[in-house]
């Protein structure tokens, strides 16, 4: 793929915009926020000619100039790690990712990834996510197992990613909270942000923070725990695990946000269902797969109990 530019003025009704949420809004194809800022720190858009700052606003009558470079190839090394894939064709592939698992390397984790292993697997994935992130459209937590969607190519990255942004992709997740839910139903609606005691964990936070929405619904009840369907209308950070928390029912084993379980040894949460629009064929398809052996057990013990 061949770098691209980009050239835009801003008129009247945009003024005040954050320079980067004008361009997720105005740039032809779908570019995150994140990838946007990316751009903006890497001194690839220009606002009149000079280099753009980050908070930026726009105002009516400027010139924005955008350089898309054309994506590095990785180098990250291919390693042999057996795949759940539960399917694949020449745009996508989607996998059952295990607990324990990380995404892509980031610090500290260069090798056993999923990306490591999609490496070895099939020798293309799309180049959007930069280089340590081929293929990913989205993410699951290295402790949280289930349903992830890998592009191919960036045409289906590009549709994808649009899907997941748009809300007209879905996931589902299951997860075991500790404590009886007393509604059957119920929506979490409370921005997430680093906290400010802990830059390694999220939290519900006023300043510095986007806006997160969490729905759920109780699928049993046992006497001092409960099995939630969980939905999501945004994708932050944590975000299952850091709404649950602060309504006062903290998954069962993630010990990150306030739920010890002695002998559960991740959080009790996984990604089951996963639906969306193919990007080439355009037809609906959807994927579901089991709970882990772990999860299994621990809802056996909780009837049981």
């Amino acid at each position: 793929m061949e770098k691209e530019s980009y050239h835009f003025e801003v008129v009247t009704e945009d003024k005040g915009k954050r320079l980067d949420k004008f361009l997720v809004e105005n740039m032809p194809r779908s570019f995150s926020r994140a990838f946007i800022q990316k751009l903006i720190e890497d001194g690839c858009i220009l606002v009149c000619g000079s280099r753009a700052k980050r908070n930026h606003k726009v105002l009516p009558g400027e010139s924005i100039g955008v350089s898309v470079p054309e994506p590095v190839k990785t180098e990250i090394k291919p390693e042999r790690i057996r795949l759940k894939i539960l399917y694949e064709d020449d745009d996508l592939l989607v996998v059952n990712k295990p607990s324990g698992m990380v995404v892509h390397p980031a610090p500290g984790a260069s090798s056993g990834t999923l990306v490591n292993a999609l490496l070895w697997h099939c020798k293309n994935l799309s180049g959007i996510g930069g280089v340590l992130k081929p293929g990913i459209v989205h993410r699951i937590d290295k402790d949280v197992s289930g349903l992830l969607v890998v592009a191919k190519t960036d045409l289906a990255h590009h549709c994808l990613a649009r899907q997941f942004k748009e809300h007209t992709a879905s996931r589902v997740y299951w997860a075991v909270v500790k404590g009886v839910v007393q509604l059957d139903n119920g929506i979490v609606d409370m921005p997430i942000g680093r906290s400010l005691r802990d830059r390694k964990k999220m939290a519900v936070i006023f300043e510095r923070s986007r806006q997160a929405l969490t729905r759920y619904k109780v699928l049993e009840r046992f006497r001092d725990a409960t099995l939630l369907e969980i939905t999501l209308g945004t994708g932050r950070t944590h975000q299952i695990r850091v709404h649950l928390s602060y309504i006062g029912y903290p998954i069962l084993g993630d010990i990150k946000y306030g739920s010890n379980m002695q002998g559960l040894k991740r959080p009790a949460l996984h990604a089951k269902r996963l639906s969306f629009m193919h990007p080439v064929t355009k037809k609906d398809i959807r994927f579901e797969t089991e709970l882990p052996v772990e999860i299994k057990e621990l809802i056996e013990k909780l009837r049981d109990s």
